[in-house]
């Protein structure tokens, strides 16, 4: 199963964020700053990392080039999520490594769609959606 980490500094948000995950058959872990993020992915790097961009401590943007400049942290598969509308900070995340991006708020179709997109879950949104729904 491949793991996620949430780095977030939103309980809220990381507990919305770990359930979706499951659902898309995800190993969720969870870090509330950046600081905290770096410590887990020395431990073991995750296969993808779910990033806001505002935390205290370490935010996501200093926690992304502090990442990429770790041995093995060229791996994960980094999408941050985030209120951040700025066309400028979107392409200043993208320029320092992030993979995508998604707004908040988000839901398990946006989610879905977007680890779709960058290759995580191995098959079309569309794909996902008509197998959630024929669960349902």
């Amino acid at each position: 199963m491949k793991t996620c980490l949430i780095v977030d500094d939103s309980k809220m948000i990381r507990r919305v964020a770990a359930r979706i995950l499951r659902e898309l058959k995800f190993e969720p872990c969870e870090a509330g700053d950046g600081r905290e993020a770096m410590e887990m992915c020395k431990v073991a790097m995750p296969d993808a990392i779910l990033l806001d961009w505002n935390m205290p401590v370490m935010d996501g943007l200093s926690f992304l080039k502090a990442l990429r400049a770790t041995k093995g942290g060229a791996k994960p598969i980094v999408v941050f999520c985030t209120a951040e509308r700025d066309v400028i900070k979107i392409a200043e995340a993208l320029d320092a490594g992030a993979d995508e991006y998604i707004m908040k708020p988000f839901d398990s179709d946006i989610l879905g769609a977007k680890f779709s997109e960058v290759g995580l879950l191995g098959q079309d949104p569309c794909s996902y959606n008509d197998q959630a729904m024929a669960q349902i």
